[in-house]
């Protein structure tokens, strides 16, 4: 065979494996996880002084993104009520990590003292592949 014609073979069969390389790891890609919290807080001070100026920092450390925390003067209401106290979302590379840590001894230490001062209803919705 001649050496140009294996070298341009081999030149377009490299490609085609590199393309199905590619695919493969943009499907392995896992969607984000993203936290909503809506927190009904019966002592606001206590609250922020107490708990949410260290569970964001802790969020943080572990691999969490704070994406948006409102309170209820600023939440803007399109359909339905609003929550009436605080809304945070959080992005989470995956469940897991997530779960790890939310499961965490810190996070449990933590919550001891935000639950004395607030109601959580948490869950996750899985994100889209980008």
């Amino acid at each position: 065979m001649n050496p140009y014609t294996t070298v341009g073979l081999a030149l377009v069969a490299g490609i085609g494996i590199g393309g199905v390389a590619v695919q493969g790891l943009h499907a392995q890609a896992k969607a984000p996880v993203y936290v909503v919290a809506e927190i009904d807080v019966t002592n606001q001070d206590a609250f922020l002084r107490e708990y949410a100026s260290r569970f964001q920092p802790l969020i943080r450390a572990n691999g969490g993104r704070i994406l948006a925390a409102a309170s209820g003067q600023s939440l803007t209401a399109i359909e339905g009520t609003p929550p009436k106290s605080r809304v945070a979302i959080q992005a989470w590379d995956s469940l897991e990590k997530f779960q790890a840590y939310y499961n965490s001894a810190a996070v449990k230490e933590l919550r001891v003292i935000g639950d004395k001062y607030a109601n959580f209803r948490i869950f996750t919705v899985e994100g889209l592949p980008q």
